[in-house]
């Protein structure tokens, strides 16, 4: 279990993760790990750490790998797999380019991580003022928990889609598994979301409680189950100034603090949510709070995207390379 500087480490448990990593010190590793040295008249040390993170490896590690609740690969099957290697002086050039994206892909990682830690810092600055005069949730717009699946509303004539916790992430909406269920006029009306609504994960892990997103509109006669909770908000508030109090308590743990725990759930609660007292600035000091966070917003937005474009151009190389 000895690893030495330059080796990988590879998590043979739960390969879909892609754990991995190039140890840059020496130590031990515990046995849910494996060591993996580089034989450098077949495969360069630089180049290896690559190869083991391209898709078509680490599909055939989760292939192979045996059992239900906690999938493990076990080195005496691994060691027989073939994949193709091209020749040593073509490893060196792409080891090479690779590298030096990573080393980008870090710099602009190291940005995000700051932006986001600006981000945090102004809102903390904002919701820490003590001139902004106090309000609860509850007083400062509509607070709303969805309807509760059964049964009988799985089929009917008045099927709409509806949202739950699968679909709200941090800040945005995922509307590639939505369901579906019956609601009549009346449940129509109580559950129908609107542009502007705020959306909040009522339970899930400590961790992920309260997670919200900002309805858009693009899902047309869409509702939400009783898994979430809505926001509204009132007159005295904009909807923006309210979704950046929102993930502020979200970030910071408040949420989390507020929550009821059963077994590995947190449940936020409807009741407990609405009694949040919250900061309420005037409308002319709530826009300048929302523009001054949503430009920190948008530089980690093109920072990810940065991030996400290298791990494509990445990915791209190692699979024209191992085809």
């Amino acid at each position: 279990m000895r690893f030495r500087k330059g080796d990988i480490i590879f998590g043979r448990r739960r390969a879909y993760q892609r754990k991995l990593a190039v140890a840059e010190f020496e130590g031990i590793c515990s046995a849910h790990a494996m060591v993996v040295r580089a034989k450098p008249e077949l495969v360069l040390p630089e180049f290896l750490p690559f190869l083991m993170m391209s898709d078509r490896f680490m599909n055939r590690a989760v292939e192979i790998s045996v059992g239900s609740l906690s999938p493990t690969i076990n080195w005496t099957t691994l060691k027989l797999e073939e994949f193709d290697l091209p020749p040593l002086d073509q490893q060196r050039r792409i080891a090479e380019t690779l590298w030096k994206l990573d080393g980008t892909k870090q710099t602009y990682q190291r940005c995000l991580t700051a932006a986001d830690v600006l981000r945090e810092a102004k809102m903390h600055d904002v919701f820490s003022n003590h001139s902004f005069a106090l309000m609860s949730i509850r007083e400062s717009g509509y607070v709303q928990l969805g309807r509760q699946r059964a049964p009988k509303y799985q089929s009917g004539t008045f099927t709409k889609p509806y949202l739950r916790v699968a679909n709200v992430f941090d800040g945005f909406l995922d509307y590639s598994d939505v369901l579906e269920m019956d609601f009549d006029d009346r449940d129509f009306e109580t559950y129908c979301l609107k542009k502007g609504d705020i959306l909040l994960n009522e339970g899930q892990s400590r961790e992920l409680v309260g997670r919200c997103a900002v309805y858009d509109g693009l899902l047309p006669d869409c509702c939400f189950q009783n898994t979430l909770i809505r926001y509204r908000a009132g007159s005295e508030v904009l909807t923006e100034y309210a979704f950046a109090f929102f993930q502020h308590c979200f970030h910071t743990g408040v949420f989390a603090k507020i929550s009821s725990q059963t077994t590995s759930i947190a449940h936020l609660g409807a009741d407990r949510f609405a009694r949040l007292q919250m900061p309420i600035p005037s409308k002319h000091e709530q826009k300048v709070i929302i523009a001054e966070y949503e430009r920190v917003c948008s530089t980690e937005r093109s920072l990810a995207v940065h991030v996400s474009r290298i791990n494509d151009l990445q990915s791209s190389i190692m699979e024209a390379t191992t085809k």
